[in-house]
């Protein structure tokens, strides 16, 4: 499996990918849910997936795995109330990781990248929590969201260095 060399495109096969890769960001994030306490959420590993895509395919197709399959995943899950803040704050996890890794090649674009998609998704959610519950339960979800982005980040670029050195060979 290659990426698509224009990681501005949607070929047939990046499509196809995208749906493969949105419901393993659906399944990622539903078969590990560790409920936060003072918070309706809940941490998991769907953001390992996000990131992948967005430094695997690029920017747009981050965002559409980002946002799509973790919004499905709150929608399945009985979360749905949090689906169009997951859609907008992953979509743009996943958008804003893909285009800072496509701007600033290598690794440490990729780790600049993940870094920054880490840090959209935990501010992400704490604003519009204040909206939706206020800064109490807010604040008490930084933590675990932090560390999600935390696993997030280091098993997407263990992933990714993994896939890049598998298509070498």
């Amino acid at each position: 499996m290659k990426a698509n060399n224009n990681k501005n495109k949607f070929t047939t096969r990046d499509l196809v990918m995208c749906g493969v890769l949105m419901a393993l960001t659906t399944v990622m994030t539903i078969v590990v849910q560790i409920p936060v306490v003072g918070s309706s959420g809940y941490v998991n590993m769907g953001d390992s997936v996000v990131l992948f895509t967005a430094l695997y395919l690029g920017r747009k197709h981050g965002a559409a795995v980002g946002g799509l399959g973790s919004a499905l995943a709150d929608i399945i899950s009985g979360y749905a109330v949090y689906a169009p803040l997951t859609f907008i704050t992953k979509g743009l996890e996943g958008y804003i990781c893909g285009l800072i890794s496509q701007k600033i090649s290598g690794t440490k674009g990729n780790i600049l990248g993940t870094l920054a998609g880490g840090i959209i998704m935990v501010s992400g959610y704490f604003i519009g929590e204040i909206f939706m519950f206020g800064m109490k339960a807010s604040m008490a979800a930084i933590g675990p969201n932090a560390i999600q982005a935390t696993f997030g980040i280091i098993s997407a670029l263990i992933i990714y260095a993994g896939v890049k050195k598998a298509i070498k060979n």
